[in-house]
């Protein structure tokens, strides 16, 4: 692989756009395209997807078993995945879902040199499924995914250009960091993604690249030469 690959956390939410429903066409398209674009500039590219504009985890823990809830949420996320490799094909684009395990007509069992020789080929890998486990988020689903295959960044796709001192939205002299070490992303408790993803990023070295992806053009952006937001690292 002539260049190490980046992987893209998005939110499920991110896929509803302005739609009443779970999914909205226009939007999942314009995500889908964007990705491709990117791609086509010689980025080897991987994306993690997250399941909340379908079913949360918490959202089913008024005295349940927990852990099924989470794995409701998992199921999402794989809805999703299927969404996002059909836009992606229908785009002209090669995509495989992969998942911790394998369904079939859904989903290929995860194996890491299967995924990294497809990642080299140009393919687009979507990971569903989460870790596979209850009580881990999907950003920590990503953080693993990253470290795995080697990603120089993890790009979290967010709904604001970036990580700021205080919500920009309720202070308006919050001020928005260009760059932050993970020791002061963490010490400041900007809220970017978990702690155990946090951990494993930092330990393995992937860079987290945080940048509002509702812009038209910015996730292109993100997979260039030259990506906007707040870069996380050492």
């Amino acid at each position: 692989m002539t260049m190490r690959p980046r992987l893209l956390k998005l939110s499920g939410e991110a896929l509803k756009g302005k739609s009443t429903g779970v999914l909205d066409p226009d939007e999942v398209d314009r995500v889908c395209g964007e990705v491709l674009a990117g791609a086509r500039g010689g980025t080897p590219t991987a994306i993690v997807i997250g399941g909340g504009n379908i079913f949360r985890g918490g959202e089913f823990r008024r005295g349940a078993n927990p852990t099924r809830g989470d794995y409701m949420g998992m199921l999402a996320t794989l809805f999703n995945a299927l969404a996002l490799k059909d836009a992606i094909e229908r785009l002209g684009g090669r995509c495989e879902a992969v998942a911790p395990y394998q369904v079939p007509n859904v989903a290929h069992a995860y194996e890491r040199a299967e995924v990294v020789r497809w990642l080299a080929e140009g393919v687009i890998v979507v990971f569903g499924g989460g870790t596979g486990h209850p009580f881990f988020t999907t950003d920590t689903a990503a953080a693993l995914r990253a470290a795995e295959i080697g990603a120089a960044e993890l790009l979290k796709g967010s709904k604001v250009d970036g990580i700021y001192s205080a919500d920009p939205k309720k202070d308006p002299t919050a001020k928005r960091f260009d760059r932050l070490t993970f020791d002061q992303a963490i010490d400041g408790r900007y809220g970017v993604m978990d702690a155990a993803a946090f951990a494993v990023c930092r330990e393995n070295r992937v860079a987290i690249r945080v940048f509002d992806m509702t812009k038209p053009g910015t996730i292109t952006a993100a997979l260039g030469a030259h990506p906007p937001g707040t870069l996380v690292g050492e």
